[in-house]
């Protein structure tokens, strides 16, 4: 009995306590916010920032993106619409703006009765220009940090594994965040300062934007944009990030690290992608990290520039929810660590080589099983098993192909000019030829440079990210916590999992026009 008194029961915490929730529209917010309510009815209250926008109020685009959503259809089927209301209350704001963007009223509403805030919201792009980058994942840092002192209330931010940058082998929870950059060549290395790097970064971005803003306000060129991406990614690989995302991050994680009587709590997961179980199995939304290399194997790539060998860190969002709740409930009551990492190779491995044969042979499955024509995506044209390539060896493939389309162009651009002269038909379908051409070589770059952004995942690093601190987290809960909010990574049927949660769940919740986008013949 006494150790059974040690544990945190999360369901009296959360009674207890009001939560705001930022991100909450997103594809885990959404499901943090949904398994709170269903796992725990009698929560206190749920507070959601949210950001008019589109011409909707925050309301309606809660209504348009959270309470229709298929997330939300089994809670409201089976407790209704007005459960909801009456736990959850939206807040038109946005956390990049000073004071989230909130009127004096609201902030002394949410001050006087928040005590955790769960930060999920953030800019997950690979390479967007920086000043967006910094705005959505440090701003919006700063100003989740400033609401946190307020309210005297404790902070719950997400961040991601990958702030590790450029890696390999085991990555563990207990390196300093303080200081930290991945080209560190030691403790004593002090060369990064997070507060100097962004006042560099910002003043740059300055100098970048203020003569186009004098010239012509509100508007920004194609050219000030690629600047700004060029910047960030600049910034990001002088200091060993493999993109602006983790870079813009991990300065997020140590304006946070750096307040020393705020209780904080970091969680960083891996590559989130389809549920597992809740809301149902297979659940997916938006063009998730590892959504195009499954649209590229089951759309008959053959070649592939991966290590075969290396895991790739993915975990189910179902598992991440669960998690940030479980932490929540430890950082409401003081028993929390700074850093829980959220990965799933360092028990239960599912490496590329394996994974990327897997998904080929589904799709050939697919494509018998439905007969040529019935799907978007063949790959009757690629047999066999794939072959693993170095970068360089991609690199001749590339130049290869672009060679083969640039001739056949040539050849139809004279067959066209050479019908068009002696009046003869075939004119139309000469047309279609050089249309079809064209679109070849459109997929072909796209799928290219889609391929470069994920290198550092597939073949230059190799990680596995500790995650001893969420095992130690489940341990100070509950028993019915533990079933309510389960984080069981080791248990997880990865061939089951690929086939009936990604790649049916990108089926099914992708939307078509994206798995059209990657509907090429290798």
């Amino acid at each position: 009995m006494a150790q059974q008194s040690q544990l945190t029961d999360a369901g009296r915490t959360f009674g207890e306590n009001e939560i705001l929730l930022t991100g909450g529209n997103g594809f885990l917010g959404k499901v943090i916010l949904a398994m709170l309510l269903d796992r725990y009815p009698h929560v206190k209250h749920i507070h959601v920032l949210l950001r008019p926008g589109r011409g909707l109020t925050a309301e309606e685009r809660f209504n348009a993106e959270v309470m229709d959503s298929p997330v939300m259809a089994s809670l409201l089927a089976t407790r209704g619409e007005q459960f909801v209301r009456e736990r959850v209350s939206v807040w038109p704001g946005e956390l990049s703006q000073p004071d989230c963007g909130l009127d004096e009223q609201a902030l002394k509403v949410i001050a006087a009765r928040v005590k955790l805030i769960i930060n999920c919201a953030g800019k997950v792009e690979f390479f967007p220009p920086v000043d967006e980058s910094l705005r959505a994942n440090v701003d919006g840092v700063e100003n989740a940090i400033a609401m946190a002192r307020r309210a005297g209330a404790r902070l719950l931010h997400v961040s991601t594994c990958f702030v590790s940058g450029e890696a390999n082998g085991l990555i563990e929870e207990t390196e300093p965040i303080l200081g930290f950059y991945p080209h560190r060549k030691g403790p004593d290395d002090d060369a990064f300062n997070a507060l100097d790097e962004l006042d560099y970064c910002r003043g740059q971005v300055r100098l970048i934007t203020e003569s186009e803003e004098q010239e012509k306000p509100g508007a920004r060129s194609k050219e000030t944009a690629q600047k700004l991406v060029a910047l960030g990614k600049r910034r990001a690989e002088h200091w060993g990030w493999v993109n602006t995302y983790t870079y813009s991050k991990s300065l997020g994680e140590q304006l946070i690290a750096r307040e020393k009587d705020l209780a904080w709590s970091i969680v960083r997961p891996a590559i989130v992608e389809s549920s597992l179980r809740f809301p149902f199995p297979g659940w997916i939304e938006g063009g998730r990290t590892a959504a195009p290399l499954v649209l590229m194997a089951m759309g008959g790539l053959k070649h592939w520039p991966v290590r075969r060998n290396t895991p790739l860190e993915v975990v189910p969002v179902d598992l991440v929810a669960a998690a940030i709740l479980a932490v929540g409930a430890l950082l409401l009551e003081g028993r929390a660590d700074n850093v829980y990492q959220l990965g799933t190779a360092d028990v239960n491995p599912i490496k590329l080589g394996p994974l990327v044969n897997l998904l080929r042979r589904e799709a050939r499955k697919k494509a018998d099983r439905n007969g040529k024509g019935r799907l978007p995506i063949r790959i009757a044209a690629s047999r066999g098993r794939a072959r693993f390539i170095s970068i360089e060896q991609a690199r001749v493939r590339r130049q290869r192909l672009e060679k083969r389309i640039q001739r056949a162009q040539a050849i139809l651009d004279r067959m066209h000019n050479a019908v068009k002269r002696a009046g003869l038909p075939g004119k139309d379908s000469l047309a279609g030829w050089k249309s079809a051409l064209r679109t070849l070589g459109l997929q072909a770059r796209f799928r290219e440079q889609t391929l470069d952004q994920y290198l550092p995942f597939i073949l230059h690093n190799r990680y596995v990210f500790e995650s001893e601190n969420i095992r130690t987290a489940y341990q100070r809960i509950t028993e019915k916590d533990r079933l309510l909010l389960p984080w069981d990574p080791e248990r997880i049927h990865w061939k089951n999992y690929w086939i009936h949660h990604q790649i049916e769940g990108i089926e099914k919740w992708i939307q078509p026009e994206a798995v059209k986008e990657w509907s090429f013949k290798i």
